[in-house]
């Protein structure tokens, strides 16, 4: 059964652009990743600066080899300095 991974994020204004940056390199890896179906980035509007990205994945399984892609790791920790905390996951299905 397939996954949706809801990835939330806060951000600045000012890091808004290189954020984006970073998540376009994110999607690109992501694409080439078995088990990864699709994505999609929302921006929330009563909220300004807080981003959701809604992942679909064949399965759990398929979401936990892709969170321990040693790219990924690399990528997320950029972004995850420059908001300056860690990012937040929900799995569901």
């Amino acid at each position: 059964m397939s996954v949706k991974i809801f990835i939330k994020r806060n951000v600045s204004e000012a890091n808004i652009p290189e954020l984006t940056v970073l998540l376009k390199r994110l999607r690109s890896v992501t694409l080439m990743q078995p088990g990864y179906i699709s994505g999609q980035t929302l921006k929330r509007l009563d909220q300004p600066g807080e981003c959701m990205v809604i992942s679909t994945w064949r399965s759990i399984e398929d979401w936990n080899d892709w969170v321990k892609n040693d790219k990924r790791i690399a990528i997320q920790k950029e972004i995850d300095d420059l908001l300056g905390t860690s990012t937040d996951y929900e799995i569901y299905e």
